[in-house]
């Protein structure tokens, strides 16, 4: 991996429970971290084996090592968002992670 191909921005956000301004209780979407990300849609045999699974709008993110990321997270991209299915320490070296996520369809 080069860190050359880490090109586009993306943030990690976490659902945290906060108080709105009338004192109840919300979920909300926080920001946990902006990283530099390299970005690309499946392909070859991962997209078919997403594909069986109706998970064909899975994007991969490659970024940096970061400790304290988890699948309860969601990753903001272009105006969409991502929920994160799995994380990957690349050959648990601590220096890259690739995360697969699923679009979210905000639509309904």
């Amino acid at each position: 991996m080069e860190i050359g191909s880490l090109n586009k921005r993306i943030t990690l956000q976490e659902l945290k429970l906060t108080v709105n301004e009338n004192g109840f209780e919300v979920e909300e979407w926080i920001p946990f971290k902006t990283v530099w990300a390299g970005v690309s849609n499946l392909h070859g045999r991962e997209y078919f084996d997403a594909a069986a699974i109706q998970m064909e709008n899975t994007v991969k993110f490659t970024i940096r090592y970061l400790p304290g990321i988890d699948t309860a997270m969601r990753i903001s991209f272009k105006d969409k968002y991502y929920n994160i299915t799995s994380i990957d320490n690349i050959k648990y070296r601590n220096k890259f992670i690739e995360i697969k996520a699923m679009e979210v369809d905000l639509s309904g």
